[in-house]
């Protein structure tokens, strides 16, 4: 599986006379139509999960998007247009990227003399870290409560949520906190601050290059793709924080001696975006009590132009009773329809994976994922499915992943089209849902705002661990 390709989402909302950064308007009007056309066009076509929306909803997205991009008067705001259809799919592996050119104008944390980070937490968005001098004025864990007059969830439903193309609402609810004030520099916001003593507090915010000033919280190093580390009553905690790079394979078989000797083991995979399955797997194998794993199921559309033909002349009660004056049966009047529908797929073989080891970790063992838990990181809980002595402990994860498509587009930059449907071995979906924990533990607050001194997860794992081991 592909890893998610971190993408940065800016927000454009124009309120009265507000002066913004200048941005190319380079492309010509049959350049902007062809490019949203070739987008539509190429996810009619390849988009694995077609069937799943609503075709009036999906083509009146395309023809409002095709009035828009005829009055746009700048390549960033017609991109916008471009993400704001690209979001109806509701995919993580379906994306609109801007041109590099234009993403480098995008800011979402530098205000000029102010430098604010936002964060996700029980359904609301709060100031997660600010620049040392604002301190006072705006503390850590104040809550944002207006954007520009209208209430934050309001402001996100409106102008930040219908941009953001993501596959559940976990994820839709982290970036669009994130990104709730991203915009173009010169972009500016009135913002209303609820603090931790409960002051309310209004702040004029301009988008402008911060100065290099430290930040108030304490900050989370940048962690290494590999660590192991020992807590108490020989619990052994790996985290494993990319499967993009083989080195994280070879840094885990290199403790394979000291993990024999744990009572149980924390495996920490939150955050882990992805990367190579096969990295996954090959970690995985140390943990399973047979040599055999079973992995994800992949589907693919299978597109036969003559039987979608067939098909676009059938109607749904054909499927019940077939087309007897056609001498169409009720199995292949419904085989046609879902043809010309979109739900024929073609199944890649399907085998159990034979990964031999001599060592086995067979102890107690706990999975700790999380919302930003993708991709080839979902192989790696999926290939440890059912197994007797290992508890998923978190969140939900990403729900996304699968093969995207690459197009390009218009103005030096690309689409991505998930192509493949990926299911759990019982045939369960998950794209779009996250794989579900055995035990759900959510971020509390102070997890977000000081994850430096708090972790209620790794408490919860550590917890269980020590429950299953008296």
């Amino acid at each position: 599986m592909m890893s998610i390709k971190l993408f940065a989402l800016a927000v454009m909302v124009v309120f009265g006379n507000n002066l913004y950064s200048q941005v190319t308007n380079t492309l010509s009007l049959d350049e902007k139509i062809y490019g949203l056309s070739k987008f539509w066009s190429d996810v009619n076509y390849n988009f694995v999960y077609m069937y799943k929306i609503d075709p009036s909803v999906w083509n009146g997205a395309y023809q409002e998007a095709i009035t828009n991009v005829q009055h746009v008067q700048s390549d960033y705001a017609y991109f916008r247009e471009l993400q704001k259809l690209c979001a109806v799919l509701k995919d993580g592996h379906t994306q609109v990227y801007f041109p590099e050119s234009i993403q480098q104008e995008i800011m979402t944390t530098n205000f000029g003399e102010y430098r604010i980070f936002l964060g996700s937490a029980e359904g609301k968005v709060y100031v997660v870290n600010v620049n040392k001098s604002k301190e006072k004025e705006i503390p850590i864990g104040s809550e944002v409560i207006k954007v520009d007059g209208l209430a934050t969830g309001i402001y996100q439903e409106q102008f930040v949520k219908p941009y953001i193309a993501t596959s559940t609402q976990t994820d839709l609810n982290n970036k669009a906190a994130y990104h709730l004030l991203s915009g173009l520099i010169g972009q500016e916001y009135t913002i209303d601050f609820k603090t931790p003593k409960g002051e309310i507090k209004q702040v004029r915010l301009t988008h402008a290059k911060a100065a290099d000033e430290a930040l108030a919280a304490e900050t989370v190093a940048v962690p290494a793709i590999f660590e192991m580390k020992w807590l108490e009553n020989d619990i052994a905690y790996v985290a494993i924080r990319t499967f993009a790079d083989a080195e994280v394979v070879r840094s885990f078989e290199s403790k394979l001696p000291e993990l024999q000797k744990a009572r149980s083991i924390i495996i920490d995979i939150r955050n882990n975006s992805g990367g190579s399955g096969k990295n996954a797997l090959d970690i995985a194998k140390y943990f399973v009590q047979q040599d055999t794993l079973y992995g994800a199921k992949n589907f693919s559309r299978k597109i036969i132009p003559t039987d979608r033909a067939i098909g676009s002349f059938l109607t749904p009660q054909d499927t019940i009773h077939g087309k007897t004056e056609w001498g169409i049966s009720k199995v292949d009047a419904t085989s046609y329809y879902k043809a010309y529908s979109g739900t024929t797929f073609h199944a890649f073989d399907y085998n159990p994976i034979v990964a031999r080891t001599v060592i086995k970790l067979e102890v107690p063992t706990v999975l700790l994922s999380n919302s930003y838990t993708a991709s080839a990181a979902e192989d790696f809980l999926i290939y440890l499915y059912n197994q007797n002595h290992i508890k998923r402990v978190g969140e939900h994860t990403n729900g996304s992943t699968g093969q995207p498509l690459q197009i390009d587009l218009p103005g030096h930059t690309t689409a991505w089209i998930c192509t493949k449907k990926v299911t759990l071995p019982n045939d369960e979906e998950f794209v779009g849902i996250g794989i579900k924990p055995d035990l759900l533990v959510e971020q509390q607050l102070d997890d977000v705002l000081y994850p430096a001194k708090n972790d209620s997860q790794l408490d919860r794992a550590i917890q269980y661990l020590q429950d299953a081991n008296q």
